[in-house]
């Protein structure tokens, strides 16, 4: 049945992707949930064949397209139960708060290789003991003159173990009230010292997704990455995770 909210040009864009799913991803399933986590080399294959940020501008190197081209690779990769994928973490939940929220560094930084694939990028919100009650988390971000010194940890991260930079909700103060206007977004690299991921998680499904415990001990971040105002991680929460549900909608009826 066709569904009258897709144009032409969205359904030439459907043709070119499920060939390319069913080249250079399908083959590849099995191994990924057997194996707990998918391989860079994919992930650099949809960056160069521009299937990854098809809605970001242009000017950072994505496509410049609707949500509805989006949706389409979502319902592709769901058609061939390539989960292990989670293409939407990484750029239709991640890379929306550096493209909306993000200062003009931040995005000239980081959007145009998270577009070709170069980095991958998780969302790092769910501790342990708050699951997911944002306004509950323990995880601290105490500023320490131009850096921000964060403690903590996370859990059930999407690319925990493959990500190469992660946006963390910390609180920057413990006592505000009520809680969430204490909390605070921070773009942390991977490799930034006191970064550490912990186990990847076993799980009844999404087998190949990497899904992490992540720890930051004494982790200094510097104050320009911050993501938005102090404090003002709850509000660009409640935004970006409007789009999170959607695309999990999409995925689960695809």
């Amino acid at each position: 049945m066709r569904r009258e909210i897709f144009t032409e040009e969205h359904e030439v864009f459907r043709a070119e992707f499920r060939r390319f799913a069913a080249s250079e991803i399908a083959p590849k399933v099995e191994k990924w949930n057997a194996d707990g986590v998918t391989d860079r080399d994919t992930w650099l294959r949809m960056g160069e064949a521009g299937f990854l940020g098809v809605n970001i501008t242009e000017e950072y190197g994505g496509g410049g397209g609707d949500f509805l081209f989006s949706a389409i690779v979502l319902e592709e990769l769901a058609r061939i139960r390539a989960w292990a994928l989670q293409v939407a973490v990484h750029a239709d939940t991640s890379m929306p708060y550096l493209l909306h929220f993000g200062s003009a560094a931040h995005k000239e930084r980081y959007l145009p290789p998270a577009v070709r694939g170069q980095i991958l990028i998780a969302l790092a919100l769910t501790e342990p003991a708050a699951g997911s009650d944002l306004a509950g988390m323990q995880t601290r971000a105490l500023r320490d003159g131009d850096h921000y010194v964060l403690n903590g940890s996370k859990t059930f991260i999407s690319h925990g173990q493959t990500c190469d930079l992660a946006i963390v909700a910390a609180k920057t103060d413990p006592e505000a009230s009520p809680a969430h206007n204490g909390i605070s977004l921070f773009l942390v690299d991977a490799d930034r010292p006191g970064f550490r991921r912990g186990r990847n998680l076993d799980k009844l499904g999404f087998k190949g997704q990497d899904t992490s415990e992540l720890f930051f001990d004494d982790c200094r971040v510097p104050v320009e990455n911050r993501l938005g105002g102090e404090g003002a991680g709850f509000k660009l929460l409640m935004a970006g995770l409007q789009q999170e549900r959607l695309v999990s909608a999409v995925q689960t009826i695809a």
